[in-house]
Formats: structure tokens, C-alpha cells, sequence
């Protein structure tokens, strides 16, 4: 595999994206991942927390704060080390045979399903296969083009899918930025498996830190197969201080709308339509993807491109003025 097909299939490769263009300027400006720019600034963290393994009481308050922030029972939460791992073991707990997904989403879902021998369906939207589906799977807001579900599909979705013995899993990664679309409240009820990630909207996707939402059944399937030592005691804590910051919570929110207004004024001024997305990325379309993402990378600046996609791009929040103007600069040469 090239370094090109590498950073063809996920955002954040910069180390290959640097081999593949060696002539493009530095420092590298990574827009390929929708993190938050602005990281939640790193609390002290206990020496006893690096060097003894991580105390089941530091476990319970990182997820009694997660329940408190998400608005859901505490029994019904489990941190993890990000929410992939729980991606990747969901096919083997859940035994699926018929699953869908929407046609275009995050591609690890469909992906860790047909690993494991189910037959994966896309749909432009997969609630309306609850009726017959096994497993129907949605990322809300949707990665890359931001698509939302409202609550109350959410639930009518969930009731069928558990009348019939069925599983909806809802990927809210980036609900944080709306907690209001957030299906949370709900979290406990049959059927039902929602992901929280934290690196996102926190912007502290190395903590490797992330939340299930699920039935007792499900939280013990999955402790079983990663353990009670899964997440580090310093990831532990750095969680419970984020999420208990309301006031940096909802400081960021605002930070990031205005943040991305300027994104939106600027691809007014481009050939790019803005096609949706959220406060920390769009989902743009042009006449030549391809031709585009290979310019800004002899720019020293990724964004995220789709396989078989000729026409559209995701595109990261800049963290400073510096970077906005050298996309700018890039965008309308």
C-alpha cells in the first residue's frame, strides 16, 4: 500500500502525507479530521495516576461525570479507550446477519460488520430499514455531510428495531457540539447502543477516551472482552474534569459557530458549494475533488477525501489566523 492509498481511506495520516508530498511547505496544517482545534487546556494530573493502574473509583466518577454531562443514568454508561475498539467488538456481540447503514458515513461501521461476515445494506436513510434489518447504524450528526436525525425517528426506530430482537447503534461523536440531538436521555432502553467519543469535541483525540451507552447485557459483553483496566487512570481523570466543565462546554460551542461562519464566507468566495457538515467540519463540493485535495497538499495543508468520490472534500476548522489564510491563500490561488 502507497502512502497515497493510506491517506485515501482516514484523515490524520500526516506522516504519510508529508512522504507523499516532500516538497510542500511546513509546518503541516492537518484539516482531515474534524478535531476541535482548541483543545480543552490539560488539568493537573495525580502522580499516582501514571504509576498504579487505574482504581475502580477513579473508573465510577469519570462515568458518573460522562452520565451527568450526557443526561443519562450512570448505571446504563461505561468509559472506553475511544469508541473504535467497541466498533471493531460489536459484530461478534451482537451476531447480526443483516445490517444497514447509511450510503455514505463513517466508514469503519460498515467495514468491522462485513469483517465479520454480515451482509451490510446502505440506505440514504437507514431508520427506514428498521422493519427488516438486524442492525441499523447511524452517525448523528452524520460524518461527513452533517445529516441529522431528530429524536423522535430515533425512538420509532429503536421500538421496531426491539420489538423484533433488533440493535440501533447511534454514533454521536460529534454531539457535543448539539447536545440537543443527543438520543442520551434514552440511554438503557432495549435495543439501543449509543457511542460517545471525547477527542473531538474536547480536541484530545490522543487521551483515547470515549462512552457506551447501553443495557446492562451489552456493558457486560463488553467488559468482558477489553477488561476493567481498558482506559488509563490519567485518561480517567482528564475526562471527568472536561466533562465537568459546563462553562468551557458551552464557551466552545459558541467559539466554534463563529469560527466556522468565517469558513462559510470563505468558500462563498470559492468554486466550493458548502454541502453541510458541523461546527468543526464541512462537507464541500467541487467540480475536481482529486485535482483540489492534491493542491492543498503541495500546500502543506490535508483535508479528507473519499475513494470512487470525484467531486467532494471534507474540510477541518483552522486553529489560527495563520493557518486560515494560507487555506484561503490555497483555495483561491
Amino acid at each position: 500500500m502507497t502512502d497515497l492509498d493510506l491517506v485515501s481511506g482516514h484523515g490524520g495520516r500526516i506522516d504519510a502525507m508529508a512522504r507523499a508530498f516532500p516538497g510542500a511547505p511546513l509546518p503541516w496544517i492537518d484539516l482531515s479530521t474534524g478535531i476541535n482545534p482548541y483543545p480543552y487546556p490539560l488539568p493537573p494530573i495525580a502522580p499516582d495516576a501514571w504509576e498504579r493502574l487505574p482504581a475502580e473509583v477513579a473508573r465510577a466518577f469519570c462515568e458518573t461525570t460522562m452520565a451527568e454531562s450526557f443526561r443519562c443514568d450512570p448505571s446504563f454508561c461505561r468509559a472506553v479507550a475511544g469508541t473504535e475498539v467497541v466498533i471493531r467488538q460489536l459484530p461478534s456481540i451482537l451476531r447480526a446477519q443483516r445490517v444497514a447503514v447509511r450510503a455514505r458515513s463513517y466508514a469503519d461501521h460498515a467495514e468491522s460488520w462485513r469483517l465479520a461476515g454480515a451482509k451490510v445494506v446502505t440506505h440514504s436513510d437507514p431508520l427506514a430499514l428498521a422493519g427488516e434489518a438486524d442492525v441499523v447504524v447511524i452517525v448523528n450528526p452524520n460524518n461527513p455531510d452533517g445529516h441529522r436525525w431528530s429524536i423522535e425517528a430515533i425512538e420509532t426506530a429503536r421500538a421496531t428495531l426491539a420489538h423484533r430482537g433488533g440493535w440501533l447503534i447511534v454514533d454521536e461523536a460529534y454531539a457535543d457540539l448539539n447536545p440537543s440531538l443527543s438520543a442520551a436521555p434514552f440511554a438503557g432502553r432495549k435495543g439501543l447502543i449509543l457511542l460517545r467519543s471525547f477527542g473531538k469535541f474536547f480536541g484530545l483525540a490522543g487521551v483515547r477516551l470515549g462512552a457506551v451507552l447501553a443495557t446492562q447485557e451489552i456493558l457486560s459483553s463488553i467488559e468482558d472482552r477489553l477488561g476493567g483496566w481498558d482506559v488509563s487512570g490519567p485518561a480517567l481523570d482528564i475526562g471527568a474534569a472536561a466533562y465537568a466543565d459546563h462553562d468551557w462546554q458551552a464557551a466552545t460551542r459558541g467559539h466554534l459557530a463563529v469560527r466556522m461562519q468565517e469558513m462559510h464566507a470563505l468558500f462563498a468566495t470559492s468554486a466550493l458549494e458548502d454541502r453541510g457538515g458541523t461546527d468543526l467540519f464541512r462537507f464541500v463540493r467541487g467540480s475536481d475533488a482529486n485535482a483540489l485535495w492534491r493542491r492543498l497538499a503541495e500546500q502543506g495543508i490535508a483535508v479528507r477525501r473519499f475513494v470512487g468520490e470525484a467531486h467532494h472534500l471534507r474540510i477541518g476548522l483552522p486553529a489560527d489566523k495563520i493557518a486560515f489564510s494560507r487555506l484561503a491563500r490555497a483555495l483561491n490561488p
